[in-house]
């Protein structure tokens, strides 16, 4: 069954296939966000703490998603290597990288645990937490941090499962552990009494299932890729080109954290809690638009990365274009919706008037340039699929570390409206972060192509 499902990414309908690998892809994006969302919304509604509970938890972010970085750089840099091999009909070092990438991954995971248990106090008031915050801060992070590991092995290995094109199974590892949370978090939360520390145990639990799920997997008769001892034993020739690639996606979402430091702190500075309050909540909308964008790239990747392997440009172009189709055509939609009605949005989060009035404010600012998030995305990762690793990592290092993060602190020197400058710098990075990627991506497109993929 395995054999079938990659030998059809060189046979058959690229619309159809990327429809298959995309729309799972796309469900187990959203429904990975319930992970976090899903307690933003309860802790946003705990009588009389809501509000600053709810800040609190976002200023976590910074932390969350650094390991979610580390993960990233073992899975989406491993997995596409491990596509172009399978269409190199070398099962064998597809493995071999597999199994590497699942090492390193612990070993990540074990350090990243131990130092952010131990550092989280100094690291959360530098992220900007207050007195009334850092208590809600620390609950959360020391508890989450615990586990690292399930979360790692999440979302590192399913990357292999989904390049597979066991796109359904892949979405599944990531609706159960979401079903998981969301039954369990009211439970920890409100029968149990334990408030911003039961969502964090509801989170570490179900994780942990959806890791003994895809590991179950990828042990099991139905993968065609096994994760074999063997292959454990990390050697440096086999996993280096993969963190050459990997980091591209590390950068991305480890820029992120740093993002969320730099706007936080801004923030706190000129807006106090309540403006650090409106960016945890569009924080959360903004990846409603980001992750199944990242999505649609996931089932995309596996066909440009099978078929560039398997030297077949025409299909590399054709399932290209079809992926920039639909990354766009999301975007556009999304954003129209948050122009037009924000507060459906904000008041998932919150009822408290001053907050949902404050974070509608901002996030018509904040949103105007996400339009164009469809054509950055698409097209880096175009790269990574296609095994560029530096210029991939360029057009990821672009749009926060080079643009944004220098026009966060650069605009308020400029501008009266210190909180409005801020946001201000989101979507000016936004529009020429696509505008250079875009223009990268189609001038070496048909290059890469003809200079073919190097032997893995």
């Amino acid at each position: 069954m395995a054999a079938t499902q990659t030998e059809n990414m060189g046979t058959g309908s690229v619309p159809k296939l990327l429809f298959n690998l995309a729309l799972p892809a796309v469900v187990a994006q959203i429904i990975n966000l319930l992970y976090n969302i899903v307690d933003r919304i309860y802790i946003g509604h705990i009588e009389g703490i809501g509000a600053t509970a709810l800040t609190g938890v976002g200023l976590c972010m910074p932390i969350l998603m650094l390991v979610n970085a580390f993960a990233m750089l073992c899975g989406s840099g491993g997995a596409p290597r491990a596509a172009i091999a399978m269409g190199q009909k070398d099962d064998r070092s597809a493995e071999r990288i597999m199994g590497n990438c699942f090492s390193l991954l612990v070993i990540l995971a074990l350090i990243l645990t131990v130092v952010f248990y131990i550092f989280a106090p100094p690291l959360l008031v530098m992220f900007g937490a207050s007195e009334n915050t850092l208590p809600y801060a620390l609950d959360y992070t020391r508890i989450y941090v615990l586990g690292s590991l399930f979360v790692m092995v999440v979302l590192g290995m399913n990357t292999f499962v989904t390049t597979q094109g066991f796109a359904t199974f892949s979405m599944l590892t990531t609706v159960i552990g979401a079903v998981c949370n969301i039954v369990l978090d009211p439970l920890f939360i409100f029968v149990f009494g334990m408030g911003v520390r039961g969502a964090a145990i509801a989170t570490v639990i179900s994780q942990g299932v959806s890791a003994v799920w895809v590991l179950r997997f990828l042990t099991g008769k139905r993968t065609r890729l096994h994760l074999r001892r063997a292959y454990l034993r990390i050697v440096p020739k086999v996993i280096l080109p993969c963190l050459a690639l990997g980091v591209s996606s590390f950068v991305m979402i480890a820029t992120e954290s740093i993002l969320s430091i730099s706007f936080n702190s801004s923030l706190s500075r000129y807006g106090g809690d309540l403006a650090v309050g409106a960016m945890t909540i569009i924080t959360s909308v903004s990846q409603l638009i980001s992750m199944p964008i990242q999505g649609v790239c996931q089932g995309g990747q596996p066909i440009i990365s099978f078929n560039f392997g398997a030297g077949k440009p025409d299909r590399v172009k054709e399932a290209f274009r079809w992926q920039f189709i639909a990354c766009v055509s999301y975007a556009a939609v999304f954003w129209a919706l948050l122009m037009l009605v924000p507060h459906l949005f904000v008041q998932i989060f919150n009822n408290d008037a001053q907050l949902v009035d404050y974070t509608v404010w901002a996030m018509r600012i904040y949103m105007a340039g996400i339009f164009s998030t469809g054509f950055q995305v698409a097209c880096q990762q175009g790269f990574v699929a296609l095994g560029q690793a530096k210029i991939s990592l360029l057009m990821a290092c672009l749009r926060k570390l080079i643009l944004l993060i220098p026009l966060i602190f650069l605009l308020p020197l400029v501008l009266s409206d210190k909180v409005f400058a801020v946001f201000l710098a989101e979507p000016i990075s936004d529009i020429i972060a696509a505008m250079v990627t875009c223009t990268a991506f189609f001038t070496r497109f048909n290059r890469i192509l003809k200079q073919g993929p190097k032997k893995v």
